[in-house]
């Protein structure tokens, strides 16, 4: 697949090897995410849900200063300078972050510099987190006087508890990849130089697993995080269902017994 653009530029998403990668493409500003960004990256998921061969998804920024670096604050004044602003902002953004947030194949985000604010909240959305060892992160919303909504906030607590989750939103300093990694943040850190290969052996290892067992499994941890009247059970079980009589099931047996890789096919 070649590269596409959406966002005006802004958004550039291209697959190869079963692995779909969208990179924010805002070096300018350090990858801050505008309002348009948002639509584009909810546009180029679709793309990528739709294409079988796409087992998974990476997520980076462009240039080597920045994952995202938070939401481009120059739209603030227009966008979000009071309350009722924010809730139109929420309204044309809410359609990529649920996106992103509810989207069934493993999405992995590759992180290299700052991964601040709203930066943060995409990364967190995503279900792996790899990054290199001058990565920043911060959530600032005390030094800008908002607040951020109830999705991103949990999901904080859940990766990093309650105690933790207090220290970086009531103080909004910035802290580096080793403590992000200590408190549960991200999944590993590894050296500039490895980012790429690590993430590559990532992806490669996941493009070549049972798609059914990654869209259920992920579907059953998130469903564990869900409040109980939240989890859709018959959903779950039939799609743990869907796992045991599929040809990937049969495939998986067969190709265990002769000692050789299975291939498979997603049905």
């Amino acid at each position: 697949m070649s590269q596409m653009e959406f966002a005006a530029g802004k958004i550039l998403a291209s697959s190869e090897g079963g692995v779909g990668r969208v990179v924010f493409n805002q070096p300018e500003k350090r990858n801050a995410m505008s309002v348009d960004m948002w639509t584009g990256l909810s546009e180029a998921l679709d793309l990528f849900a739709e294409d079988a061969s796409v087992r998974c998804v990476v997520l980076q920024g462009a240039g080597d200063k920045a994952f995202v670096s938070g939401a481009d604050i120059s739209q603030f004044e227009k966008v979000r300078n009071n309350a009722d602003a924010q809730k139109e902002y929420d309204k044309l953004t809410s359609a990529g972050r649920r996106k992103l947030s509810t989207y069934e194949k493993p999405v992995i985000a590759q992180i290299r510099g700052f991964c601040m604010g709203g930066g943060l909240g995409i990364a967190m959305s995503t279900d792996i987190r790899i990054a290199s060892e001058d990565s920043q992160f911060a959530i600032p919303a005390a030094k800008l006087s908002i607040a951020y909504g109830f999705d991103m906030v949990r999901a904080l607590v859940d990766l990093v508890g309650p105690a933790h989750a207090h220290m970086i939103l009531m103080t909004g300093e910035r802290f580096d990849a080793s403590e992000a990694e200590r408190i549960g943040l991200v999944n590993r850190v590894v050296p500039v130089d490895q980012l790429d290969a690590t993430v590559a052996k990532l992806t490669a290892t996941l493009a070549s697993n049972a798609p059914l067992s990654l869209r259920t499994n992920k579907m059953t941890v998130k469903a564990a995080c869900a409040d109980r009247s939240d989890r859709d059970m018959a959903k779950l079980q039939a799609a743990m269902a869907a796992c045991f009589d599929s040809n990937d099931y049969r495939e998986g047996r067969r190709a265990f017994m002769e000692k050789r890789k299975p291939a498979f096919t997603g049905s």
